[in-house]
């Protein structure tokens, strides 16, 4: 739970009427009034009402922007750099409010978001701010009579659009590099989770970063959304969420030429041979699909188990799963919380109907939860399902605390199995083997193949996408940093 003092600001910061927008370094209502209603996941109630953006305050939002990016870009990557370690330390020092308010809006045990999501989103901006230090943006082209070279300069106003399971952390895996790259940027949160992001506007102005440099408007998709990727204003757009939207913005930005960063879904598989420690295995897995509830894009929801060690996996990952302690966020002991919303609740129960109604077999009966005392919350309770590789749950992204197993006995079977997904994001590869480890991982197509773990983050380390899961330099690295930043050459004949 949240010390007196967090409490305090929390309730303050949500209290204050609609949560205003975020603007030109100004707080301020939507013009058209409309506010969104922000509901606690654990119980249904509502957390705060929050402006509701619109395409006029867009129009706004890119204005500001836009006036920003001439001063912002204009500073020394070393001066922008300072301001960005600064932010870092503003977040950093907030740590238990922000993880308090992103485990509220969010469902996520408060314990993950301290443990993770805000120290991660803290490195975030000081990696990007040491690399723009030390990264190159000027070099000479060797051409025959010709003083050539060429520079990397940063496009402009960026619009981001960002979903709602990691809305923190992605916000700083967008903003970070961009800021310190020199663009100036508009993010519309997700409608669900806005709280976190609005409130790191605040730190901002407290570190002194210029007006008009970040600026946050929440709105639905179909209105704010929808006008941030088809803005003229925009230089680069950024999206992350579903494939089915990601095309929408792709398509949008494109009839304005210009360029869009996609970060989109997942059917992550993890390929479990017969020489692995079985027992720890199940366990990771296990975890990989509890945690965040399983609303994360790449994590293992494609379980390929060797036949020899079918049965132990799934009786050790079943004891995994019986211990997860499913409640509110906010408790410190909760291991799992509930879903964000009661639409993302029936999305999920729905598969699991529809899987089990077109073949498949419930391993763990998942469904439906209400722990007691906790009446109305979006809760669900861990699935394991098996059937063939065409069933529907082992198609389709579900995006919560459900795996689909399918057994295999043949190496080359199994990565075709892998591969007849159209999703790319990530797979893992278990084995003692090292070798063959290897040898998998390369074959599977996939932005991200991981060996004896999943889910692997790490600053310097890629990620990103192929096929439905997406494109562009992904997150977390120096590829990163380089998609907020065009390319131009300078040329004098010497002849």
């Amino acid at each position: 739970m949240a010390t007196d003092t967090v409490q305090t600001e929390i309730e303050k910061f949500l209290g204050q009427g609609p949560v205003p927008l975020y603007v030109g370094g100004a707080w301020r209502p939507a013009h058209a009034g409309e506010v969104i209603a922000v509901q606690d996941p654990a119980n249904g109630t509502l957390l705060a009402e929050v402006a509701a953006g619109e395409s006029v305050d867009i129009d706004d939002a890119v204005n500001a922007a836009n006036r920003a990016f001439p001063q912002w870009s204009g500073l020394a990557p070393a001066d922008r750099a300072t301001l960005l370690h600064r932010y870092a330390d503003a977040i950093e020092d907030n740590l238990e409010l922000l993880s308090s308010l992103e485990s509220l809006d969010v469902g996520k045990p408060v314990t993950g978001a301290m443990g993770f999501d805000v120290p991660f989103a803290v490195q975030a901006f000081r990696y990007f701010a040491d690399l723009s230090v030390h990264m190159r943006r000027s070099e000479p082209l060797p051409l025959p009579h010709m003083d050539a070279r060429q520079i990397q300069v940063p496009y402009g106003p960026c619009g981001f659009i960002f979903p709602w399971n990691f809305p923190f952390l992605l916000f700083a895996w967008g903003a970070a590099p961009s800021l310190a790259a020199g663009n100036t940027i508009v993010v519309k949160p997700a409608e669900l989770t806005p709280l976190t992001t609005l409130y790191a506007c605040h730190l901002a102005e407290q570190v002194g970063i210029p007006a008009g440099v970040i600026n946050v408007v929440p709105g639905l998709g179909e209105t704010a959304g929808a006008s941030l990727a088809h803005h003229t204003g925009i230089r680069r757009m950024s999206f992350t969420g579903s494939p089915e939207v990601g095309r929408e913005v792709a398509s949008a930005a494109a009839r304005n030429l210009v360029p869009c960063k996609l970060e989109l879904g997942g059917k992550g598989a993890a390929v479990v041979f017969n020489d692995v420690d079985v027992s720890d295995t199940a366990r990771k897995l296990a975890n990989a699909i509890t945690g965040n509830s399983g609303q994360v894009c790449c994590t293992a929801t494609r379980w390929m188990v060797h036949e020899d060690v079918l049965d132990q996996l799934i009786s050790d990952a079943k004891e995994t799963l019986a211990e997860v302690n499913i409640g509110p966020g906010s408790e410190p002991d909760t291991t799992m919380g509930p879903l964000v919303s009661e639409g993302q609740r029936r999305r999920v129960l729905g598969y699991i109907d529809r899987g089990l109604a077109t073949g498949a077999t419930a391993l763990l009966e998942g469904g439906a939860l209400e722990p007691a005392g906790h009446e109305g919350g979006y809760f669900v309770s861990p699935a394991l399902l098996t059937g063939g590789p065409d069933n529907v749950c082992a198609r389709e992204e579900i995006f919560g605390p459900v795996a689909y197993v399918i057994p295999f006995r043949d190496e080359n079977d199994v990565v075709q199995t892998v591969n007849s997904s159209h999703y790319g994001l990530a797979n893992s590869v278990w084995s003692a083997d090292l070798k063959r480890a290897e040898r998998v991982a390369e074959r599977l197509v996939a932005g991200n193949s991981w060996i004896n773990a999943h889910n692997v983050f790490a600053y310097g380390l890629p990620y990103g996408g192929v096929n439905l899961s997406g494109y562009g330099g992904g997150v977390n690295s120096p590829e990163t940093y380089m998609d907020y930043l065009r390319p131009q050459t300078i040329a004098r004949p010497l002849d």
